[in-house]
């Protein structure tokens, strides 16, 4: 966790799965200067995902990400503009897409722009609610169709679906405040 200085602290609140019931969501404190690259790996943490796939962030039109040219030159390099760059004032959104298979689509939202918090260390999730769904599991109609399948044990993709999670109960609306900031606070920035 990186102690920022002369910043403006930029409340933001995550939001996917916007389809999905329970609604998944983390409400989080950055630093207005941090790089859209730092924020995927805020993103990342803060809802649990692990990292294993492509992204972009939307803005309008333009595209942030991790250019390639094999892939043409439509993107910007994510690392090369600051959050307070392309969303300066509260109540402006940007779209963060994760898993160009699954298409994890998350609609951000600077709900407070905040001149000075020095004694706090960022980034911090402050709230959120519901768990991230599992790698994988297919975008928001595989995720759906997971949970069907998993209160029904009936469903003949029940212990399919059992065994992919390794056994494991799944609780859609479980989240821990606790865990997602100790996960923050191994970032390196």
């Amino acid at each position: 966790m990186i102690a920022f200085r002369n910043t403006s602290i930029y409340q933001v609140r995550i939001i996917e799965l916007a389809h999905s019931s329970p609604l998944v969501f983390r409400t989080v404190k950055v630093p207005g200067d941090l790089s859209l690259g730092g924020l995927h790996e805020v993103i990342q943490a803060a809802m649990g995902w692990e990292c294993c796939h492509l992204h972009q962030f939307h803005v309008g039109k333009v595209f942030y990400g991790q250019p390639d040219p094999a892939y043409g030159e439509d993107m910007l390099d994510e690392d090369s503009v600051a959050l307070a760059g392309v969303v300066p004032r509260a109540r402006q959104r940007l779209r963060y897409e994760y898993d160009f298979g699954d298409s994890w689509m998350h609609d951000l939202r600077v709900e407070r722009v905040i001149k000075d918090e020095p004694d706090l260390r960022f980034p911090v999730c402050i709230d959120g609610a519901g768990a991230c769904p599992p790698e994988d599991s297919g975008g928001i109609w595989g995720y759906q169709r997971m949970l069907e399948a998993l209160k029904n044990p009936a469903d003949e993709e029940h212990e399919i679906y059992v065994d992919w999670l390794g056994g494991s109960r799944f609780d859609p609306a479980a989240f821990d405040l606790a865990r997602v900031n100790r996960r923050l606070k191994k970032l390196k920035f």
